[in-house]
């Protein structure tokens, strides 16, 4: 039957501003008044389309997507046009997201997202216009009597639509819709334009208007009955019938032939739950599956020589468990196409540890991939843990693989922010959440809209159970004074049944705790953008689940505070051993069977403990005693409702103790193969894992089938169970087991699948907790400061931390605030108190300055502003300078050279800022201060580069006394393999270790070393003048000493942050009770990469025509270093060839640091490559 009309302007609940339209509901009452098609306009945004389209689909009718704009007046840009926009197709739609995403990211006015009528040109293909009746431009000049003016305007938007442009006509009971109507008709008769119907739908049924009334007062922060309100709605706005709009538009019946006409026109197709990945960089001539696995490969490798004796005579045998396993997964994520997934994630991970962030070793089910964790995305071997892959990714259940990463909470953003820099940051962005009206929220919001007294209001939302996902139907039930209330008190009753109409909507947008999404090019071609004014904070408008519908893939950035506690008490042990010459503790390496650290573990010492630290805890610790890793991982998987209540938490601390017997898995049905499974758990089926392996081993599942069997035991579906059954019977009888013990132990499976946790989470989450207990047992008091650090905004949380450090007899000193975010730190291992007393150069009051400042008025938003609030008499310019070369003001400025640029202007500014108050006025610059304290742009000069490495680090070390950010060496890294003989942590004397008295040290063995010299001394001995050199490479330090001679050729060289290749012999030294050097030769790196140097590689591919520019660019380049001995070898590739070309003589060429500084800059430093071979 063919429609007579179709609604093509309503607003849902997702418009937050007014629509109370639940989506669901809007496509049930479409097909209940037998609509084929429904409109979805919300304003100004798309937020609910695919919730819209999908529900659409599934209930038979076609979806028509738009959106409800405003456009900039620009007469008056506080009372802007409408203009509504409706999909016609692909282009359309993707026109419209790119409409939409513009008006938030460039055109909000007091929050409201606008469009720019210019933006409209060229991006209106695929999208019909209707005008908005009374509330467009065209309308407005109508009912102000212009009629020019609507001539003009009208003609403008037939330009731009042409046929696709639509008088809108609205008969809902508003002021001026009649005289606009019949303006409107007469304006479309003469110049032959179409009209349409619509009723501009705000609720469902017309006594929902009430209800709508308070929905946008809740919004506007007004009461209903508040006269100066402004009513802007008619309770005629709801989804009429079609029987209605007719009877309506009797006169003008074109005008509801054309709103099925529009319907008609508009059919978007929309592609959904194909996922699309960003395309990684992958070196050219491999498949991104051929790199993935060779990489893999490599991360494998790596591991396994942290992990074993790769020179035992066993080792073969040790490594092909994990060679099988990663063969297996590389097939299964390479035939389902996520290599590219993997190799993302593991990227940013990557640069996160590079970049000193804390990442959590993994959470959830990722950490049962090998490939996971050769690729350092976990940090738990899963093979000696036991963690199944099929877990985490069934190749029998095609799913995204989905990795929960955590980072530190103070530095996530910065992981954010590297993707965003390497993707695009048109490609990156975060993903949106909706707030919801929830139980007590509403009825509060519903009181006082309604006037009801705040003590009234207060005293019924109280009475509402404090549950999560609590709802008033919920609560009605549950709790007896609120169902009182409500049958016996009118204005409760009154108050209630109104908060339900409304529990539940959206009421406002928010940003998801960790989602990102990445783009294989514009968002905005997949999803539609939010941010707030001014751009910040920007979001996908799908939510997290809508949007991976609209092919996008989420990555989950989670921030866990736990880790910035573990890096903080990291950083303070670590300065404390270094001071005392010692290594780095690195908390990947810890031990993890310490004695020290389960002894404290079983006195239920876990206060700030991650995971361990809840009194209900500290009690089943108490009965377990832990002491295993094992244990501490079972722990996180017993301590949840389902075991606890089930007692089944009984049975495994009885067992363990041998006050039960432990059984596979139970006393009367068991079977001898589960042993290996559940021997860990004591008989005890703890994991879903253990699920897994039990249908693997008793019923020949694969783990892949084994897996669905588990996710089928949790649904408990009847008809599902009924063939797993069938199944786990059959196989169990191919294995040769009788089918009634088979099934008795499915039973058992079943009764306890539904209390298993995932293995692979607890055994993440036990490595952090494990992590944060043997730093409180080792180093209390830095563990404790980091805590407190934590915390320290919370005095309800601070309190018990420092009684539980006094508890531990730690000294708590009084609090020092410092700019390093006010954190606790150490005077000692005994007392708990960094500040900026430890940067060298910054002066005692101009620290306390500093602090109370930041104290009194916030934290410091730039340099600029940094300068205007400081007292300029305490901190002076030589303190400044010393900040920012150690780093205490990044943040302020775009890096540190910059803000050493900008500080003399910075000073000035300040100055003059000061001189002014003094004398009472203000704005020197023609600049007041603003909210951000900032400069005005167009004053500060632009930022520069940051300083290279070296004098990056340099800073850092004469400020901190160490190098922060990175190592001098780590430039030189190529040099140091080819003229080192090895690193000197690895150094060793073969047959003098035992100490070789004077003849070993004359017997010493001939090494060569590269390091940086930390310190240099100078003295006269009475054989002659002699130096000592303490030299570091990362990998460890050694000390280097010369005599004679040697100290007289090469005394220039003995000075502290020099890095020298030393040649010299080796040997035990007994009075120190380490390896020491005695040095033959010194040159600096530079001076032995001119002296060894073979040749210089160069990687180049220009094309065809650019190969003149290419040889005069390259003698450009090389003109001022030739005459040395290296020569230089292109490695020349295109398209079609490849070839390797040695220059000849006259290009030979000195390789100095500042050359291949110059050739990094020109192609790159993987392009470059300097292949040094020693001659003795």
């Amino acid at each position: 039957m063919q429609p007579n009309f179709i609604h093509l302007r309503v607003h849902s609940e997702y418009s937050l501003v007014d629509g109370m339209v639940r989506i669901k509901p809007l496509v049930a009452k479409a097909v209940e008044l037998g609509m084929p098609a429904v409109a979805l306009t919300d304003q100004s945004n798309l937020f609910a389309l695919i919730k819209f389209y999908q529900a659409a689909l599934g209930g038979g009718i076609k979806p028509i997507a738009g959106t409800d704009l405003w456009l900039r007046n620009p007469d008056d840009v506080n009372k802007p046009f409408r203009l509504l926009l409706l999909v016609q197709n692909l282009e359309g739609y993707r026109n419209l997201t790119r409409l939409v995403s513009r008006s938030y990211r460039e055109g909000q006015h007091l929050g409201r997202p606008m469009l720019d009528r210019d933006w409209l040109e060229g991006s209106v293909d695929g999208l019909i216009a209707l005008s908005a009746g009374r509330d467009g431009d065209v309308g407005r000049a109508l009912l102000a009597g212009n009629q020019a003016a609507a001539e003009r305007l009208l003609a403008g938007w037939l330009e731009l639509f042409g046929d696709r442009f639509y008088l809108e006509l609205n008969r809902t009971g508003r002021p001026d819709e009649e005289a606009y109507l019949h303006a409107a008709v007469a304006l479309a008769a003469a110049r032959d334009v179409p009209v349409v119907a619509t009723n501009d739908v705000r609720f469902l049924a017309s006594e929902d208007f009430e209800a709508h009334e308070v929905r946008v007062c809740i919004h506007d922060g007004r009461t209903l009955e508040d006269s100066r309100r402004p009513r802007l709605y008619s309770e005629q706005q709801y989804l009429r019938t079609q029987q209605e709009m007719c009877e309506l538009f009797a006169d003008i019946p074109e005008a509801l032939a054309n709103s099925v006409e529009i319907a008609k026109r508009c059919s978007l197709a929309l592609t959904l739950g194909k996922h699309f990945l960003p395309d990684f960089p992958i070196p050219e001539g491999m498949t991104i599956e051929q790199f993935f696995s060779e990489e893999s490969r490599k991360g494998l490798q790596w591991r396994l020589e942290q992990l074993f004796d790769t020179s035992s005579a066993d080792f073969a045998e040790i490594r092909k468990p994990y060679d099988e396993r990663l063969q297996i997964e590389l097939d299964v994520i390479n035939q389902m196409g996520f290599p590219g997934y993997f190799l993302i994630v593991a990227d940013f991970i990557q640069w996160a540890k590079d970049n000193a962030i804390p990442v959590g070793p993994g959470r959830g089910s990722g950490a049962g991939s090998l490939v996971a964790y050769v690729l350092k995305i976990t940090d738990l071997d899963p093979i000696e843990h036991e963690l199944l892959f099929e877990r985490f990714l069934n190749p029998e259940r095609v799913s995204m693989p989905d990795f929960d990463i955590d980072f530190c909470m103070d530095r996530r953003d910065e992981v954010i922010d590297y993707v965003a820099r390497k993707y695009g940051r048109d490609s990156v962005s975060q993903i949106i959440t909706y707030g919801s009206m929830a139980a007590k929220a509403v009825v509060r919001d519903v009181g006082r809209v309604l006037g009801h007294p705040y003590g009234f209001t207060d005293r019924v939302a109280k009475m509402i159970p404090f549950e999560l996902g609590m709802t008033l139907e919920k609560a009605l039930e549950e709790s007896e004074d609120l169902a009182d209330a409500y049958r016996t008190d009118e204005e409760v009753g009154e108050l209630i049944n109104m908060a339900r109409k409304l529990e539940g909507l959206a009421r406002n947008a928010g940003k998801h705790a960790g989602g990102v999404v990445i783009a294989p090019g514009l968002l905005t071609d997949f999803a539609p953008l939010y941010c707030e004014e001014g751009g910040g904070n920007l979001v996908t408008q799908f939510d997290k689940n809508d949007v991976e519908q609209a092919g996008l893939v989420k990555f989950d950035f989670l921030g866990l505070r736990t880790l910035t506690i573990i890096d903080w008490a990291l950083q303070t042990v670590n300065a404390g051993r270094a001071k005392q010459g010692l290594e780095p503790i690195d908390i990947s390496a810890i031990d993890m069977a310490d004695p020290a650290t389960f002894k404290m573990l079983k006195r239920c010492e876990t206060t700030a403990v991650f995971q361990l630290e809840s009194r209900g805890m500290k009690e089943l610790i108490k009965k377990l005693q832990p002491d295993s890793f094992d244990d501490i991982t079972a722990l996180v998987a017993l301590f949840r409702p389902g075991p606890l209540q089930s007692g089944m938490v009984d049975n495994f601390i009885n067992r363990k103790h041998g006050r039960e017997a432990i059984s596979y898995p139970d006393a009367q049905y068991q079977h001898g193969s589960l042993k290996p499974i559940l021997d860990a758990t004591y008989g005890i089926i703890l994991y879903q894992e253990q699920v897994m392996q039990i249908a693997q081993v008793l019923s020949g599942y694969s783990l892949g089938g084994a897996d669905m069997l588990r996710r089928a035991m949790g649904k408990k579906k009847p008809e599902e169970m009924a063939k797993q059954r069938a199944v786990f019977k059959e196989g169990a009888e191919n294995n040769g087991i009788d089918a009634e013990l088979a099934m008795k132990i499915f039973d058992l499976v079943e009764k306890f699948a539904g209390y298993g946790f995932n293995k692979s989470h607890s055994a993440a989450y036990a490595l952090v907790s494990y992590q944060t207990m043997w730093l409180k047992a080792h180093y209390p008091a830095a563990f404790m400061a980091a805590v407190c650090s934590a915390d320290m905004d919370n005095t309800d949380k601070v309190v018990p931390l420092i009684d539980e450090s006094r508890r531990m007899q730690l000294k708590v000193e009084p609090p020092q605030v410092n700019l390093s975010q006010y954190k606790f730190t150490i005077a000692d291992e005994k007392t708990v108190i960094y500040g900026l007393g430890a940067i060298k150069g910054v002066g005692e009051s101009a620290i306390e300055s500093i602090v109370r400042e930041r104290d009194a008025n916030g934290p410091f938003a730039d340099l600029f502003s940094f300068c205007r609030r400081i007292d300029m008499k305490r901190v002076n310019r030589r303190v400044l300078e010393s900040l920012i070369r150690a780093g205490a003001l990044d943040g302020l400025g775009e890096n540190r050279a910059t803000m050493m640029l900008h500080l003399p202007l910075a000073l000035k500014m300040a100055e003059q800022q000061h001189e002014a108050q003094e004398v009472g006025q203000d704005d020197l610059f023609g600049m007041g201060e603003s909210a951000q304290g900032g400069a005005e742009p167009a004053v500060v000069p632009e930022g520069v580069e940051e300083w290279d490495d070296e004098q990056r680090l340099q800073g850092e070390k004469e400020t901190l006394g160490l190098y922060l950010t990175g190592h001098p060496i780590d430039r030189y890294e190529q040099d140091r393999k080819q003229l080192a003989s090895s690193r000197i942590a690895e150094l060793s004397v073969e047959n003098n270790g035992g100490g070789g008295g004077g003849g070993g040290r004359r017997r010493g063995v001939p090494v060569v070393v590269v390091g940086l010299v930390v310190s240099a001394s100078h003295r006269q001995t009475q054989r002659g003048r002699m130096g000592t050199l303490l030299l570091d490479d990362k990998s460890g330090r050694i000390e280097v000493t010369l005599f004679n001679e040697a100290y007289e050729a090469h005394r220039d060289l003995l000075v502290s942050d020099n890095l020298l290749v030393v040649s010299g012999s080796l040997s035990y030294d007994e009075y120190r009770g380490g390896l020491s050097v005695r040095a033959d030769n010194l040159l600096t790196v530079e001076q032995a990469r001119g002296l060894y140097a073979s040749h210089l590689d160069l990687k180049v591919a220009p094309a065809p025509t650019e190969v003149a520019e290419f040889r005069q660019q390259l003698q450009q380049l090389l003109s001022p270093f030739l005459g040395g001995t290296c020569a230089i070898r292109l490695h020349y590739r295109s398209a079609t060839a490849t070839a390797e070309i040695h220059l000849g003589e006259a290009w030979r060429v000195n390789p100095s640091d500042e050359l291949l500084r110059r050739l990094e800059r020109w192609l790159g430093p993987e392009a470059i490559r300097v292949v040094i071979v020693r001659r003795s």
